[in-house]
């Protein structure tokens, strides 16, 4: 895309289900009109003032503000200070992967068999699907989901196997995830996050992003059990479920507790009667395990005898593939502009975790230590990247790709450097189409209704406890292109105004902002 392009305009977990608390994006109500600022001068002083508030005598600000066109600086404050940026890590992850990788790039996942299926269509030994990290094999949030159910999902695994001719498999189902080379979970990560959706496992091979629903529904009356229905199969996990049911108009909280090695789910609390259901997510522990029993599910029930079980691998074991095996055909993802804005969007941290491991894995060296995860291999290409393009390596320091871990850090300069970067890049477009549009959709999809940002701001959301951040790109009322980096971290929410409400109110500003800079140099 050319510069001119249109697109800038907890081991154990409480899920509080009753009050809406999650590690998610925040969507605050739309913000109040504001006054317009008619000139540069004026937006300085305003944003002076703003970050410098007594409220925020707490907290650091991490402000940069640059033209696309002109190349000033319109305003910046702190902007080499090393703040948490939460889930604008994920600007670096697109944005590497785009460049190493290039926007058409697929993931392709080989499917092989012990043998070469016989004339009768016999497989002796196991199938096994050798996965890639490919993060698409879902229907939730999938485009073009709508009205497909669970097993939808093996469709094409199951017609790779048709089209090879298997009639029946002596062995087992076996899925290979040690292509993943690491921990099932980001560094830095925290055992609070570790069962809850935000937090599912990392595997070479994913179902669903990993987690499953529990349906939960209220009794008759007070004092009935709720009853429970996990809306997908062959997870695994086991419900102890200690729900009851409370009078209508009572008070409804779920807490949901999984201990760390195990697969049971103990569920409390209570449901008004004669109220909406809630719906848990919980994540699925050993996923590749998960997709290996409804794989095989999905083959008998197509009519495909399985006469083993289902299991699977993940590293440090040994892959189960070898140079004996039969390749009996292979799927391969959509397109990876497709997957950066499937994980962009809605701020999805395990797809982006698959994506940065992509990237790890495919400039993975040879004479690459063993001992080196998928994960530290990324952040190596990551500081190649950086350094390729300019881009100040000393202001990144990352240790996973989604922004979930709290020692990952930035700066306010940097992410800005980035932007500037993509906007002329190759993948302009890509990257510029992946990021959430204010009003619109994605994390923004709520925020910045009815003001001059409204479907005009696409920026990257990022929130954990007392980080905030909001980086991307605007377009002025004068029509400057402008991008921008927003970091607050340490600061609490106050009563009645949200923290990301602080970081909205500027972006109006940059929306109305009348007047132009000076083009630089003159």
């Amino acid at each position: 895309m050319t510069p001119t392009s249109p697109w800038f305009r907890s081991f154990s977990v409480i899920v509080l289900v009753a009050l809406g608390v999650a590690r998610s994006e925040a969507q605050p109500k739309p913000a109040a009109p504001v006054p317009a600022v008619q000139t540069v001068g004026e937006l300085r002083a305003r944003l002076e003032a703003h970050v410098t508030e007594a409220r925020f005598s707490g907290g650091l600000w991490g402000v940069k503000i640059v033209s696309l066109d002109s190349g000033r600086t319109l305003f910046e404050h702190h902007a080499d200070r090393l703040m948490s940026p939460a889930s604008n890590t994920k600007l670096y992850t697109g944005a590497l992967a785009l460049d190493v990788l290039g926007g058409g790039y697929r993931i392709v996942t080989p499917i092989f068999a012990a043998t070469k299926p016989d004339r009768a269509g016999v497989v002796q030994g196991d199938v096994i699907v050798s996965g890639r990290g490919d993060p698409s094999w879902k229907t939730r949030g999938a485009a073009g989901a709508a009205g497909k159910d669970f097993w939808s999902t093996f469709e094409p695994f199951v017609a790779v196997l048709e089209k090879a001719g298997v009639r029946r498999v002596t062995g087992d189902i076996v899925a290979d995830a040690t292509w993943w080379r690491g921990v099932p979970h980001g560094a830095g990560w925290t055992a609070n996050d570790l069962n809850d959706s935000y937090g599912a496992e990392i595997s070479a091979i994913s179902l669903e992003d990993n987690y499953a629903e529990l349906r939960l529904s209220p009794g008759a009356q007070a004092g009935d059990s709720c009853s429970f229905t996990l809306l997908q199969p062959q997870t695994g996990l086991v419900i102890d479920n200690r729900v009851t049911t409370v009078a209508k108009g009572g008070k409804r909280a779920i807490e949901a507790t999984r201990v760390m090695g195990e697969n049971v789910v103990h569920v409390f609390g209570e449901l008004p009667a004669g109220e909406q259901d809630e719906v848990v997510n919980l994540p699925v522990p050993r996923p590749a395990n998960w997709f290996a029993a409804a794989l095989r599910a999905a083959l008998v029930k197509r009519g495909i005898v399985v006469e083993g079980g289902a299991r699977s691998v993940r590293w440090p074991e040994a892959s189960p593939v070898g140079a004996k095996n039969f390749k009996l055909g292979e799927l391969a993802s959509p397109p990876l502009r497709e997957l950066v804005a499937a994980f962009m969007k809605p701020s999805q941290n395990l797809e982006t975790d698959l994506i940065f491991a992509q990237v790890g894995e495919v400039r993975r060296s040879a004479d690459a230590p063993a001992r080196r995860t998928t994960e530290e291999s990324g952040v190596l290409v990551l500081g190649e990247f950086l350094k390729a393009h300019g881009l100040p390596v000393s202001e990144v320091r990352f240790e996973e790709g989604s922004g979930l871990s709290r020692n990952n850090l930035t700066t306010a300069n940097a992410t800005v450097a980035l932007l500037k970067l993509m906007a002329t890049h190759r993948e302009a477009k890509a990257f510029g189409d992946s990021l959430p549009i204010a009003g619109v959709d994605g994390t923004l999809r709520r925020r910045l209704k009815g003001t001059a940002a409204e479907g005009n701001v696409r920026a990257k959301t990022g929130t954990l406890r007392y980080a905030n951040s909001f980086s991307g790109y605007v377009t002025t009322a004068a029509g400057e292109r402008l991008a921008f980096s927003l970091m607050l971290n340490r600061v609490t929410v106050q009563a009645g105004r949200s923290v990301s409400a602080e970081l909205d109110e500027v972006a109006v500003w940059l929306a109305g902002l009348a007047g132009r800079s000076e083009v630089a140099g003159r």
